[in-house]
């Protein structure tokens, strides 16, 4: 219990102040890097404010200088406990193969949410077209090229397929720019709508979901899945998992904006999530690199070019490495810092 709270302030305060200047700083310049002898002196002064938080709880009257240390102290753990880059050298490799998918990871709840509302929205395109089929055309919007009939679109691929080869092979590139553009600027969008508290980012994930679901169930209709399946899959596999991903990071943007039971201000809370949201649209931007570049020079062409059962294996593969690499790439680097 403390005998004299002025002398306990005199002896304390310059401790609590030179806290918070080092605190203010890490904040200005997430950048900065702390030597060891820093780290120590930091993590004294936590335990020092800490232990005088508990002191001054004595003194009911002493409300302000109880709230002062409270901010405090939460302030520092935030810092203490968070994961931000301090300064290292940047390496496209390390952060593939750790950083993203421990991003991806560490806010994998709301990447099951992202799903959630995208299959949602993929079972209501498919049930409002099986019980009205006359309204394909308004769920298909902007893809209205695929409101025509699917066997006779499928007819004209195949026969396009043994004639067209060589034009097709003319405007690969142009096509493969175009789509890593459209999806990425897409994918940003659903991440940037995360700023209406997630409404935006949920409306588009479900429209997302609903063109997939009455496309897929209009060709299966039709008798057309083998033709939708080598098809979709090969770009299908990364491309729409990437989607998932840019809606996880919109949802991550609402989740900070809402602060449910956090203490630290909006410009703290963005602060700490900054680090996460770039990583994960990036990781977005990379893979959509790749989809694109299957869309354009492997989708497009069908049998009897291309088989279908081996543009459905790639398909399958894809998935399963991508499925690998989410849940294990990282692993080891996770294991090797929570033993320090």
């Amino acid at each position: 219990m403390i005998i004299d709270l002025q002398r306990f302030l005199a002896e304390e305060r310059p401790f609590w102040t030179e806290l918070e200047k080092l605190l203010d700083r890490l904040e200005r310049n997430p950048e900065t890097k702390l030597d060891r002898e820093q780290i120590r002196q930091f993590h004294y002064l936590y335990e020092r404010a800490a232990a005088g938080l508990a002191r001054v709880a004595t003194f009911a009257s002493e409300l302000d200088l109880h709230r002062y240390l409270e901010m405090l102290v939460a302030r520092s753990y935030g810092e203490i406990h968070e994961t931000r880059y301090r300064g290292t050298r940047f390496s496209f490799a390390t952060w593939f193969t750790q950083t993203f998918p421990q991003t991806f990871r560490r806010h994998i709840a709301i990447f099951r949410l992202s799903c959630a509302i995208f299959f949602a929205g993929a079972i209501f395109g498919a049930a409002a077209l099986a019980l009205d089929p006359s309204s394909k055309r308004v769920l298909m919007g902007e893809f209205g090229h695929l409101a025509g009939d699917p066997a006779k679109r499928v007819a004209e691929e195949e026969k396009g397929g043994q004639t067209g080869s060589h034009h097709l092979s003319k405007v690969h590139g142009r096509f493969a720019s175009f789509l890593m553009t459209h999806n990425t600027q897409v994918s940003i969008t659903t991440m940037a709508l995360g700023m209406t508290y997630g409404v935006g980012t949920v409306i588009f994930s479900f429209y997302n979901g609903v063109i997939l679901g009455a496309v897929a169930l209009d060709y299966i209709r039709a008798g057309q899945t083998t033709f939708l399946l080598g098809w979709l899959l090969p770009h299908g596999a990364v491309e729409i998992p990437s989607l998932l991903i840019a809606g996880q990071a919109g949802l991550l943007i609402a989740a900070t904006l809402i602060g449910r039971r956090s203490r630290r201000s909006l410009a703290a809370r963005f602060r700490a999530a900054g680090p996460d949201l770039v990583t994960l649209i990036a990781g977005v931007a990379v893979m959509l690199v790749w989809a694109g570049f299957i869309e354009s020079f492997l989708s497009q062409y069908h049998e009897p070019v291309i088989p279908y059962a081996a543009k459905i294996a790639l398909g399958v593969i894809e998935l399963v490495v991508l499925s690998f690499y989410f849940s294990r790439a990282g692993r080891r680097a996770e294991a090797v810092n929570r033993e320090r």
